[in-house]
This record gives C-alpha cells, sequence and structure tokens, in this order.
C-alpha cells in the first residue's frame, strides 16, 4: 500500500425519524472516516526479502463491509482503491418541506442543513463533519455537536451517534502502532505471532492468504535461468507436453515458440529433420514473407519460430496423408479431350497446358476454370511458375511469359528454331562459390531471377525475368501467325541473355540452380554450364542412349541422368566424373526425382525404385503397375506414382504400398502433389478430368507444403541497384571477352542441318504433329523485305500500355527457318 495513502472508513447514511405534528424522516450523510496511516519504514525494503511489501491486496480485502453494535454498517476501503470506485456525488439530506444544500448554493425558502462537529482527526472543510466522538484524552467536543432539526416550534431530542467503538474499529484505529512493535519484534518472534494468528484463523481466511502468498512468492524458473539452460530442460518434453507447457502463461509461450533449438533438436528426434538445406530455405521463407507482409519476425506469440511451423507441416504430411482415409475430393472435366502435358500447382491455383495449344489456371478448392490463357499456336510442353509471373514454352517455338493477376501475355520471346521442350526459372540464392586457391565464398546468384530454356534446335538460351510492370517485348512474328517466329533475332531482344550451343541433337531436360545449368540431350551426352558466363564446364559422357531426364543437386554438388540405355548415372560436378552407375531397370529411364534423402527413378518398365543418392544404394523397388511409368513426384515420406489406369502412394521409407487414389481409368497424365493438396490429370471415356484431393482437416490452418526441390517464391521482390550495377559490370566483361571472332566457331551449313527426329519419343512425335506445317522443313521462308527484329512495347509508369519502337532494317540471311545461324562469335549478353 502506497504510504501517502490512508485507509478510509465510509459510514453509512443515518435515517432520523422524529414525531412532531408531522412525521419527518432526515437522512445523514458522513464523510468518510480516513483511519491513521501505517508507519513509514526507516530504511529502504529490499523487495527480495519483503516480497509482500508492495503486493496488491485481491478486491476482497482491500474493501470489506463491517458491521457495529446497534446495527451501523460501514465499509473499509483500503488506501490502494482508485479513486473511481468512489461515489461521484455523496447523496444531500432532505426531508418534507426542506433539503441540505451544497456549499455555495443559493439558500431556498427555509431549509437548512445539519452541520456536525469535526473530528479530531485533521478532515477537508469542505466534507461533512464526521458523526464519531472524540477519542479518548481529546478535548471534550464543543457543546451542542447535535443540532437540532429544522425549526419545527417543538423542541427535539438529542441524536445519538450513528456508531460506537468496537473491537474492528479499535483494531484500525490501532493497526499503526500493532505494526511498528511488530516491526521491531526478531524474526523468530514475527514468527511465532503469525503462526499464532494463522493457527486461530478459519480456513476461508487461510484461502485468502494462499492465494495471496502463492501468487506473490512463485518464481518462473523459465525467466530466470539462461537460455541455453531452458534450451536444454525444455528439449526433454514431447510436442504435446510442450504444446501443454505453451498455456502456462504468456512468457512460457514466447519462450518456447521462439527457441530454435529446441525445435530442431524435436525435428531431429522425430526423424523429420532432413539435411539442414531444406530446414533453412524452409525458415528463410517464411521470415521473407513477414518482411514483405510488415510483421514482427521473431517473439510475437502469434508468430513462432519457422522450425515450429516446420515441425507441425512436416508432421501433418506425415500422418493425414496415411491416416485420412477420406479426403476431400473433387472432379471436373478440362481442356476437353486433350493430352495435358504439364501441370503445377503454384500460390493456391491449379496450372495446366495441353497439346490443344491452351493453358488453364483453377480454383482448387472449387474446379473453377479462372482464366484461359490463350496465344500459343502450338502445343504447351513447358511451364514454370513464380508469384503471379508463368513461363510457357510451346511447338510453335515461342517462350511466352504471362501475367496470372490479369491473365495477360506480357512478353514473347523468340529465337528458337524448333519445340521448346523444357525450361526453369532459375532464382537467386545464396551459393557456394569456388575460386582460384581453393578460396570458396558465398554469393548470391543469380543477381535476378532468370529463364533457362531448352529446345529440339540442339540449343539452350537464357533469359532475364521480366520483372513486373517491366517494357514489354513481342518478338517479329509474334502476332502473325504466318511469319515464323524463329526468324528473330534473339541478341535483339533486351531480356534475352545467352545462347548455349554445343549438343550435337535435341535438349530433353535441364535443371538450373544459382549458376549451374545441366542439360540432358538426344547426343547422350550430359553438359554442365555456368550460366551467368555461358561457359560449358564439363561434358559428361558415359551414357549409350539418349538422354530423357536430369536432377541437380548444387549442395551436394551432384548431378543424376536417366537415359533409354536403363540405367541412372550420379555425376560429380567437381571433378566431372561419374560417382555410381545405377542398374536395375530393364527400359527408358524417362522420370528422375531427387529429394534431400532420396533419388526416385521412373522407367518404361513399369517400376520405380528409391536410392541413396549418396551411396548409390539401392533403397527399394516400387513394382504395382502394369505399364510405363507415365507421372510421379515424392518427398521423403511418400511417392504418387501414375500409370495405365491407376494413380498409387507408396511409403517412401519401406516401399510398401499405401493406396490407391484413382482406378479403372484409361490413363494418368500428370500428377503434383503440395502440402495438403494433391492434383491429377487423367484420361476417362474419352475427355480429360482434373482430380483434387485435399488430405487437411478444419484444425490444420498451420499447415505449410513445401514445395519440390525446396525452391520457394517468398524472396523479396524489390532487388538492390547495385546488384543490378554489378550485373550490368559483369556482363560487359564478358562480352568482350566473348565477342572476339574465332575461325574455330565457323559452323558448316551443312553439319548445322537439323536433323529428322526419330519417332520412338513419343511425347516430340505429338509435338510434330500438333504443329503441323510449320514444322515442316518444306516451309518456306518469310519474305525478305519483312523486318525480322521484335518490338519492343515501353510500358508507360502509369499502367500497361504499350508503344511500339522503331524498327531497324536488318540484313537478308538466305537460310531455311529449320537450321541453326551461323555465328561467328562467342556467347553475347545482354
Amino acid at each position: 500500500m502506497n504510504n501517502q495513502q490512508r485507509p478510509t472508513l465510509y459510514l453509512q447514511p443515518s435515517v432520523n425519524t422524529t414525531t412532531v405534528v408531522t412525521t419527518t424522516t432526515t437522512t445523514t450523510t458522513y464523510a468518510p472516516i480516513p483511519l491513521p496511516s501505517l508507519p513509514i519504514p526507516s530504511s529502504p525494503k529490499d523487495p527480495k526479502v519483503y516480497p509482500l511489501l508492495h503486493a496488491h491486496l485481491p478486491k476482497s480485502l482491500r474493501q470489506f463491509p463491517l458491521l457495529f453494535p446497534g446495527g451501523a454498517r460501514a465499509t473499509f476501503r483500503d488506501g490502494e482503491v482508485g479513486e473511481e470506485e468512489m461515489p461521484e456525488e455523496e447523496e444531500l439530506s432532505s426531508g418534507d418541506g426542506w433539503r441540505q444544500v451544497k456549499r455555495g448554493e443559493g439558500p431556498d425558502p427555509p431549509k437548512e442543513s445539519t452541520p456536525l462537529p469535526p473530528l479530531a482527526t485533521q478532515l477537508n472543510s469542505a466534507a461533512p463533519p464526521s458523526p464519531l466522538p472524540s477519542p479518548h484524552g481529546s478535548p471534550p467536543p464543543p457543546e451542542n455537536i447535535w443540532p437540532s432539526a429544522p425549526p419545527s416550534g417543538h423542541s427535539s431530542p438529542q441524536p445519538q451517534a450513528p456508531i460506537q467503538p468496537d473491537t474492528s474499529l479499535t483494531t484500525l484505529l490501532t493497526l499503526p502502532s500493532l505494526l511498528s512493535h511488530f516491526s521491531n519484534l526478531p524474526p523468530q518472534l514475527q514468527s511465532h505471532v503469525l503462526l499464532t494468528f494463522l493457527r486461530h484463523s478459519p480456513l476461508p481466511v487461510l484461502r485468502t492468504l494462499h492465494s495471496v502468498l502463492t501468487s506473490t512468492l512463485a518464481r518462473d524458473f523459465l525467466t530466470l535461468l539462461p537460455a541455453e539452460l531452458v534450451s536444454q530442460i525444455l528439449s526433454y518434453l514431447t510436442y504435446s507436453d510442450l504444446t501443454r507447457a505453451s498455456r502456462v502463461s504468456k512468457t512460457w509461450r514466447a519462450i518456447i515458440d521462439s527457441d530454435p533449438v529446441l525445435w530442431r533438436d524435436l525435428l531431429k528426434s522425430t526423424n523429420i529433420w532432413f539435411d539442414g538445406h531444406s530446414e533453412n530455405a524452409f525458415a528463410d521463407a517464411v521470415l521473407a514473407r513477414r518482411r514483405r507482409e510488415d510483421l514482427p519476425l521473431l517473439g510475437s506469440l502469434t508468430l513462432p519460430h519457422p522450425y515450429k511451423m516446420l515441425l507441425k507441416s512436416r508432421h501433418l504430411s506425415r500422418m493425414r496423408w496415411v491416416n485420412n482415409q477420406n479426403p476431400k475430393h473433387i472432379s471436373f472435366p478440362a481442356h476437353g479431350r486433350a493430352v495435358v502435358t504439364c501441370l503445377i500447382y503454384s500460390h493456391g491455383r491449379i496450372i495446366s497446358a495441353s497439346d490443344d495449344h491452351s493453358i488453364h489456371v483453377y480454383s482448387p478448392t472449387t474446379g473453377e476454370q479462372l482464366q484461359a490463357l490463350d496465344g500459343h499456336e502450338g502445343g504447351v510442353w513447358a511451364l514454370a511458375a513464380t508469384k503471379d509471373t508463368l513461363v510457357s514454352g510451346s511447338t510453335d517455338r515461342t517462350v511466352r511469359i504471362w501475367d496470372l493477376s490479369t491473365g495477360r501475355c506480357t512478353h514473347v520471346f523468340g529465337g528458337h528454331t524448333s519445340t521448346v521442350r523444357c525450361l526453369a526459372i532459375v532464382k537467386p540464392e545464396w551459393i557456394d562459390v569456388e575460386h582460384e586457391g581453393n578460396i570458396v565464398t558465398r554469393e548470391k546468384w543469380p543477381k535476378r531471377p532468370l529463364i533457362v530454356t531448352g529446345s529440339r534446335d540442339h540449343s539452350l538460351r537464357v533469359w532475364t525475368l521480366p520483372r513486373p510492370g517491366d517494357d514489354e517485348y513481342r518478338c517479329y512474328g509474334a502476332d502473325d501467325t504466318e511469319v515464323d517466329p524463329s526468324e528473330e533475332e534473339a541478341e535483339d531482344n533486351p531480356y534475352h541473355r545467352l545462347h548455349l550451343t554445343g549438343h550435337d541433337h535435341a535438349v530433353r531436360a535441364l535443371a538450373a540452380r544459382g549458376r549451374t545449368l545441366v542439360s540432358g540431350s538426344y547426343d547422350c551426352t550430359v553438359r554442365v554450364w555456368d550460366i551467368i558466363t555461358g561457359n560449358c564446364k564439363w561434358i559428361l559422357v558415359g551414357h549409350t542412349q539418349k538422354v530423357y531426364s536430369v536432377v541437380l543437386d548444387i549442395h551436394r554438388n551432384l548431378a543424376c541422368s536417366g537415359s533409354m540405355d536403363s540405367t541412372v548415372r550420379v555425376w560429380n560436378l567437381s571433378t566431372g566424373e561419374c560417382q555410381h552407375t545405377l542398374n536395375g531397370h530393364t527400359s527408358l529411364v524417362g522420370l528422375l526425382g531427387l529429394s534431400p534423402s532420396y533419388l526416385v527413378s521412373a522407367a518404361a518398365d513399369s517400376t520405380l525404385r528409391v536410392w541413396n543418392p549418396d551411396t548409390g544404394e539401392l533403397c527399394h523397388t516400387l513394382a504395382a503397375h502394369n505399364g510405363a511409368i507415365t507421372c510421379f513426384q515424392h518427398d521423403e515420406f511418400k511417392v504418387l506414382s501414375g500409370s495405365d489406369g491407376t494413380l498409387k502412394m507408396w511409403d517412401i521409407r519401406d516401399g510398401s504400398h499405401v493406396r490407391d487414389l484413382l482406378v479403372d481409368i484409361v490413363g494418368v497424365w500428370q500428377v503434383v502433389f503440395e502440402g495438403r493438396w494433391c492434383i491429377a490429370a487423367s484420361n476417362r471415356a474419352d475427355s480429360t478430368v482434373l482430380d483434387v484431393w485435399d488430405f487437411g482437416t478444419d484444425n490444420d490452418d498451420g499447415w505449410v507444403g513445401e514445395p519440390p526441390g525446396g525452391i520457394y517464391d517468398e524472396d523479396e521482390d524489390e532487388y538492390d541497384e547495385e546488384e543490378d550495377i554489378e550485373q550490368a559490370e559483369v556482363d560487359d566483361m564478358e562480352q568482350d571477352i566473348g565477342m572476339a571472332p574465332s575461325d574455330t566457331d565457323d559452323v558448316d551449313l551443312e553439319e548445322a542441318g537439323m536433323e529428322e527426329e526419330d519417332d520412338d519419343d513419343d511425347d516430340d512425335a505429338w509435338a510434330r504433329r500438333l504443329s503441323g506445317p510449320q514444322a515442316s522443313s518444306s516451309r518456306q521462308p518469310a519474305s525478305s523485305h519483312r523486318s525480322r527484329r521484335g518490338r519492343l512495347l515501353v510500358a508507360p509508369k502509369s499502367g500497361l500500355g504499350a508503344g511500339s519502337s522503331r524498327p531497324r532494317t536488318l540484313p537478308n540471311i538466305e537460310e531455311t527457318p529449320t537450321r541453326p545461324r551461323v555465328r561467328h562469335y562467342g556467347p553475347r549478353r545482354r
């Protein structure tokens, strides 16, 4: 209790009834009676030694009623009770024909207040006097302290004091002296006195004291111990125990939620901590999203550490897909009867592409078609998305960039002279870069997102991914179906960076991360490129037939390739050597997938094989399909695979078959999953159908999916100007090195001619048939007077409007559209 505040006794108004000729009832209110203050300690008290000195008493002890002899009632209020709890205005006395007036208020017809004598203690002069008799030893009160009733022509008896002192009032008045005596006692005697009081106290009193002492004397050890010891103590708790502990208090919840060591160790103890890179990528993505949304990074009660979110998400991924026997399931038609060539799930959208030239966007919850992206003149065989940007490649030889927020095609890139069969978006990320002298530095590459495309024209191209609002570009022939876009001079495109040549046959697959690009070709080789300089670092030779699939792990610094020779090879990118040759398949290995712990291969022999990518050891053989595997995807818990008529789920850890998601259908074209969602494209009764499963429940809002490859879209949209300047300097330096003409770079036109493609690649055979006469080598070249330069459409600052730039006439080039042009210089960059 504050020493400047004094306890007060509030008396209930007294009622005095006097009968003369008429009955008059007088109600008298009394001023609060200030009780003696407690003595101020002679020396400052240490809160650690006197923890209850400044403790706030419960309300039941700060304000309670008292009953005095004779039936008088009062209310005791401790000094800690705020003035806001006091009555705003005291009720005034009144009677029949009279009332008490406030000080300063004008008098009314003969009405008179009832003044009372002051108490010996000092009171506010403006308040009504106290009715108490003077304490013993005080001077006698003045005479006539109880005034008569309002004039009525008759005398009235003297009023009695409303209360008579008793033990309660005596105790309150003598409490300061008792406290002074108690403070001067030795500690042993103080304990004896208190225990004596407690022994004679009833149970309700003891319960009240217990509630006060427990809350005051309790010590929160988690807030007192060092953070390292707290993590060590909490590490012995299970996830359910931690959940209950976080409900003890807000402080405990903040400590538990924000401890990265605790959740990391829990991830490891439950066998769902993988290589460390995927966990860090998840945490970086969560923190980047919070920065973008201007949310607190750590420490907020509603924002736990990303490792806690990851633990919950992986636990749900491991349990729900197996235990939820009745997930939410919807089916809806898509693309008519056409083959779904690409299927991705990105930011809550299902994006599918088909050999009927179309790209559709669907809602996973309702199946509603949100957008139809039309523009390609051939089948779409490659897709990649990041945020609201979609990149597509087609048999019409173009690369198109779409704004998913509006459904517009903002850019059309030309330059490839045959089908764009594969592509990837390369996002900036921190990688280890080795320099001369075995010096390894941590650098962020590329500086801006890039697009890498591979084509049947034997080459790859690297483009800058346009940012939202950048100038739009449409290549030569993009809006004219009678003109071949392959005649575009790609070097005139401001977004074109590199043209990578070297393969002797079609580029069938590619994978890119950081500065590393791996491409697989029908020339039976795998090439490793630096996508910043354009240098070919390694030509990996070993396969005896066409290479159909490649995957890349920049953290292990290895790449894997699958071939028609039925083998899978694991390559060391530091030395260019083949570390492992994985044998076991008996037919074309057309699909590969790589996760932190597993390498999965799918072949035309109707089996999938699970390998250890570090040792090359075969872990499991998944054999239950009856035809070639047409699609699959896996993570650290499961494999989903599609073949003729079935879509199966496998447990990747033990190789067991879990369930069939689809049966008795014609075929499964594509399958993708992320978090709680699974989407499959299949053929049923001559129609294409999309199936969507939701394996989550209503309480699984915190389930965050991990995208395939661990590549997230949560990086910041803004890029520093310094990075752009640095990238421009690198471009200029490399252009100076690579622009010098060389006789060794001359290409024989006959040797560079496109060979007739083999028919054993069903996908590419479909592409050739769909492309019609445009894919034929007998097509006539475009008129020589037509400019082959694309149009740069400058986007105004206020919107997405476009204006055309002035065309520049290029010299005539006598060559067939299906043959690569002769380049007498090294890789050029923009």
